[in-house]
């Protein structure tokens, strides 16, 4: 049937023509972070960054050095940003934990000896108020041989805060530095709902568990084991001081706040661990003497203390400026001839003289062979 339907002449049919074998299809090569998950991902992509070098950052200033060791966390041991930010918070406050230490010592044995310094004070104050120079020196004298007697100097807490200024400012620059760059993988290194590091919480939690902390931290004397219910006025300001900041932090990148609350978190640890009496008998802290209040000057509030420091200041210009007129006559008076301060010399007999006049009458000639009539008459 099919040849009859084909003709005559085709007796066979043609040959078919074969298809070309079907290739079956591969998968596309899987990308390297595909294939990497975890820790690993993250060792790669670091590799694959830029070194802080190339990026204008890191150098031997206190700043590039914090930015080389954020890069060696990051980089090397392969911590996320937040983790290497965090570490070296943590060793950076270490280091300084022996200062700590000196600075706790310091101020327990001045809280221990805070009568005696007060009485001293308050001689010093009424003595200089009252212009008594010879109770002034000798109570200055006192509360000296005092302090050298018992190894206090009122200057030594301040070492602490001097010390950890430095360290806070070059964390900020170096932080701040890396987020106005920026250093690409920052923008992907935070925690939690803080992913971006570069820009500020748009949510301000992070800026108000950071004032919390801080304020925590203040009160309760972390940092110069001073405690606020020693000063009822350094209590207030202290108090204040957070708030008062934060309407200028809350803009702050996300990587200074990271910064921030791990110092806070770690001298709250740290308060909490010196608070403990077998870690201050290791460290030789002194323990703090509950004084009698009876034995201390009683407090006042910050208006009245205030007000009372304003007037007692006013009190001391015008003791300096009589010390001043005082110092000055009598420069003028080794100087220059003496001045008249009498009407009448009684050394002088009645009516042989005609009556003195001032030294700085014009009709009146100096008489150079007795030049003391000029002056006394």
């Amino acid at each position: 049937m099919v040849a009859s339907l084909l003709g005559p002449h085709s007796t066979q049919l043609p040959k078919m023509v074969q298809a070309p074998p079907v290739i079956p299809a591969t998968s596309s090569p899987t990308s390297i972070t595909e294939v990497a998950s975890g820790e690993t991902a993250d060792i790669v992509q670091a590799a694959a960054e830029q070194s802080f070098t190339e990026l204008g950052l890191g150098s031997y200033t206190p700043v590039g050095l914090i930015q080389n060791l954020l890069e060696f966390m990051h980089v090397n041991i392969g911590l996320p940003w937040w983790g290497a930010i965090a570490a070296c918070t943590v060793l950076a406050r270490c280091l300084v934990f022996p200062v700590i230490v000196k600075g706790q010592r310091e101020a327990a044995k001045i809280h221990n000896h805070l009568p005696e310094i007060q009485k001293f004070s308050t001689r010093i104050r009424e003595a200089k108020l009252a212009g008594d120079h010879a109770e002034f020196y000798r109570a200055s004298s006192e509360m000296t041989f005092y302090q050298k007697k018992h190894d206090i100097k009122l200057l030594r807490p301040l070492i602490l805060p001097l010390t950890q200024a430095p360290i806070f400012i070059s964390f900020f620059i170096s932080l701040r530095e890396m987020a106005n760059l920026p250093v690409p993988s920052l923008q992907t290194g935070g925690l939690w709902w803080f992913q971006d590091l570069t820009v500020s919480d748009p949510t301000y939690v992070l800026p108000l568990v950071v004032t919390a902390t801080m304020w925590g931290v203040l009160e309760l004397g972390a940092e110069t084991g001073v405690q606020s219910s020693d000063l009822r006025w350094m209590r207030n300001v202290m108090r204040l001081m957070p708030l008062a900041v934060l309407p200028i932090t809350v803009h702050f990148p996300t990587a200074v706040f990271m910064y921030w609350l791990s110092s806070n978190v770690f001298s709250l640890v740290q308060v909490g661990c010196l608070r403990i009496p077998a870690a201050r008998t290791v460290l030789k802290i002194p323990q703090r003497v509950v004084h009698d209040p009876s034995k201390l000057p009683p407090q006042e509030g910050f208006l009245k203390s205030f007000k009372k420091g304003w007037k007692n200041a006013e009190i001391t210009h015008q003791l300096q400026q009589r010390e001043s007129r005082m110092q000055n006559h009598l420069e003028l008076a080794a100087r220059g001839p003496l001045r008249q301060t009498f009407t009448h010399n009684p050394l002088l007999q009645h009516g042989r003289n005609p009556p003195p006049s001032t030294p700085n009458s014009s009709n009146k000639k100096s008489n150079s062979k007795q030049p003391w009539r000029d002056t006394l008459g």
